[in-house]
Parts: C-alpha cells; sequence; structure tokens
C-alpha cells in the first residue's frame, strides 16, 4: 500500500494513479490529487511570467518615452483581437466538456479524403480570427482530431470563414473571392501531403484518436444524450464549471504564446518605419519575399490584418502581396509554428512552413500576373 501524498489516504500501489516527481515515483487516490501535486507554484506558470513581463514593460513606457509607441502598438493589437481569443477559448471550453471524443475521431481523424474536406468546411463555419482559431485547434486536437486535419482546419478558418469573406470582397470586389478560393486551396493541399507525410511516419500522430466504428451516428448519440439530460439550476451551473475549466485549461496551453506574439508584434509595429512598407513590398518577386518576411512577424488577427493587406495592394497594386501578407501570416507566424511544436508535434510545426510558404509564393506571384 502507498498514501496519497495530497489527501494522505491510502492506496494500493497497483491500481493507483500513478506519476513522477524529481525522479520519485508517487500513487494518487484520483486525478485531481495528481494535477494538484504536480501543479507549479502560479510565480512558475509560464503565463503568469509572460502576463507579468508584458504588464511590466506597459507600466514603463508611462517613464520611459522610448516604449510609448511600443504601448501604443500594443494597446491597439489587445484591442483587436481579445474578443477573437475569448471566442476561441470559449468555443475550446465548450469543446472540451460538450463533445464527446468519438464525434471528433469521427469527423476529423479517419484516414479519408474527406477528413480533410471536413476540416475546411468547419473552419469555413469559424467566424474566430487566427488567434482564437489557435485555441479551437489545439482543443480539437485533444480531443483526437489527426494532424492533417488539425493543420488544414487552421490554415483555412482564419481567411476562409464567412466573416472575412465578406470583409474582403467589401475591401478588394471581387478580387477578394481569389484569396478565398486561395486559401481554402491552401488548406486542402495541405491536408492531403500532412496525411501523406503522416503515412510515412514523418511527423507525429495524434495519441489522443480513438477508434470508432463505421456504424456510430454522431445524431443518434446526441438525440439520446439529450433524452437523458436533466435540466435545472444544479445541471446548468455544473455545466458552467465544467466549460470555465476547459476554458482555464487551455489558456494556460495557448495565452502565454499569443501575448508572446502580440509583444513582438507591437515592437515591429512601433518601430518599422512605414514607408519600409511601400518601398519594398511592390508586385516582384522580392518584394513577395519581403512581404513573407514581414507577415512572419507582424501577423496579428484576420479582423487586423485585412485592412493592412489592402493597404498594401492600394499602395502597390500587387494583390499576390495582399495574399502572402494574409496567409503566410498564419502559415509562418511563430505563435501558431511554437504552439504546434508545444502541443502537436515538432516535425509537425517545421514542415508547416515548408510545405504551405511554396504554395503561397506561388500563388502570390501568379496574381501579380494575373492582376496586374
Amino acid at each position: 500500500m502507498a498514501r496519497d501524498p495530497i489527501c494522505g489516504m491510502e492506496v494500493d500501489s497497483g491500481g493507483a494513479i500513478k506519476a513522477s516527481k524529481g525522479g520519485e515515483d508517487y500513487f494518487f487516490c484520483s486525478s485531481h490529487c495528481r494535477d494538484k501535486f504536480l501543479r507549479k507554484p502560479f510565480y512558475k506558470n509560464r503565463l503568469f511570467i509572460v502576463s507579468a513581463a508584458a504588464c511590466a514593460l506597459i507600466l514603463a513606457s508611462f517613464y520611459i518615452s522610448f516604449l510609448e509607441e511600443f504601448r501604443s502598438s500594443f494597446l491597439m493589437y489587445l484591442n483587436k483581437i481579445w474578443w477573437a481569443v475569448l471566442l476561441g477559448l470559449l468555443l475550446g471550453g465548450i469543446i472540451d466538456y460538450y463533445i464527446p471524443k468519438e464525434y471528433i475521431s469521427k469527423m476529423l481523424a479517419r484516414k479519408k479524403a474527406q477528413t480533410i474536406f471536413n476540416a475546411v468546411f468547419l473552419g469555413f463555419l469559424m467566424s474566430a480570427c487566427s488567434h482564437g482559431i489557435l485555441a479551437l485547434s489545439i482543443q480539437l486536437h485533444k480531443k483526437g482530431a489527426s494532424n492533417p486535419a488539425v493543420v488544414s482546419f487552421l490554415l483555412a478558418s482564419p481567411w476562409a470563414n464567412l466573416t472575412i469573406t465578406v470583409m474582403l470582397i467589401a475591401f478588394f470586389g471581387l478580387n477578394g473571392l481569389f484569396v478565398i478560393l486561395a486559401a481554402i486551396i491552401v488548406a486542402i493541399n495541405t491536408g492531403f501531403i500532412f496525411m501523406w507525410l503522416e503515412r510515412k511516419g514523418l511527423i507525429e500522430t495524434n495519441k489522443n484518436s480513438i477508434e470508432v466504428g463505421e456504424d456510430f451516428s454522431i445524431f443518434a448519440d446526441v438525440r439520446s444524450r439529450m433524452k437523458d439530460y436533466q435540466f435545472g439550476v444544479a445541471a446548468v451551473l455544473a455545466d458552467s464549471l465544467g466549460v470555465a475549466r476547459g476554458m482555464w485549461q487551455l489558456a494556460n496551453m495557448v495565452l502565454w504564446w499569443i501575448i508572446i506574439g502580440i509583444l513582438i508584434a507591437s515592437f515591429a509595429g512601433a518601430y518599422i518605419p512605414v514607408p519600409f512598407f511601400h518601398r519594398f513590398m511592390g508586385p516582384t518577386f522580392l518584394g513577395l519575399l519581403v512581404t513573407l518576411a514581414l507577415a512572419t512577424i507582424i501577423e496579428v488577427c484576420s479582423e487586423g490584418s485585412s485592412p493592412l493587406a489592402f493597404e498594401i495592394y492600394r499602395q502597390t497594386g500587387a494583390l499576390g502581396n495582399s495574399f502572402v501578407f494574409l496567409m503566410a501570416g498564419v502559415a509562418t507566424d511563430y505563435t501558431e509554428i511554437g504552439l504546434l511544436w508545444a502541443n502537436v508535434g515538432r516535425r509537425v510545426a517545421l514542415w508547416l512552413p515548408v510545405v504551405t510558404v511554396p504554395q503561397i509564393v506561388a500563388i502570390g506571384y501568379l496574381a501579380n500576373v494575373i492582376f496586374k
């Protein structure tokens, strides 16, 4: 017999929950005690550290004039994306609490072409920007979506969703449809390439996926669950706490990466001169490469990047550069790659720019030739 170090209960070491810390094995009566034992002090939490650093820079900006531009840029970015991040965390919490793994595995984990089309279609229905989609993508991965499906969803949703479709057409007219269709093509192509990489063992597979029988019906299961659901105040409170718990767990996984992204983007937006954009981002191959590099640094949010992309188009007439600015931000941004590296797989993260960047640059170059 062993003793739970948290609650002191005696547990059978043969069937108890086991965890290691400091090179020693410990046994627990429940996952709650295990998680409490393994939980780091709040001051060692990465979200706390990054948030504290951001707050320190903001406070310092009131006393150091050099940082005033940074503060304005940071608050501008924060104002643009806070709602999208919150929406992404909320939807992620809902998925975590309400959506069984069987549903996600049924739609997004099977090794069939339909899986990629399902992921892109779901991305089109989402009305969250790239930073909100990050949280949703990681939550789908936790629930069992295959890595190719997660990548397709991540690439399709920021630029091919309903909200952005209307927004881009308002900015670019019918040329905006080209951006949407090109984004969908890149997402589908990348999904199929990642399926091949997974089949060849060149990327990680999602260990959260489970096998679901062909005869399993999502609609029948939903009807069954609704029939057995007990409505009432207690149920609403329990559900709310469950969703909130899922939001918090997801925030600990993704929010610190997003804050790092905003910090770097804020410095770039504050201290890279505006004339640089106009001079070096023309409709040339060099202009495409410069746009690609800047998109990697300053990609913030689909709603926020769309006006910037239109400004590039208005100043240079280069629709391809605008497409590269929008799409490459998702494919090469350090926030996306860092999250994939930490939560999905290192090889998945490394292959993302390798697979997507050539497609994006080629389509951008073609657009500059066609839409002169």
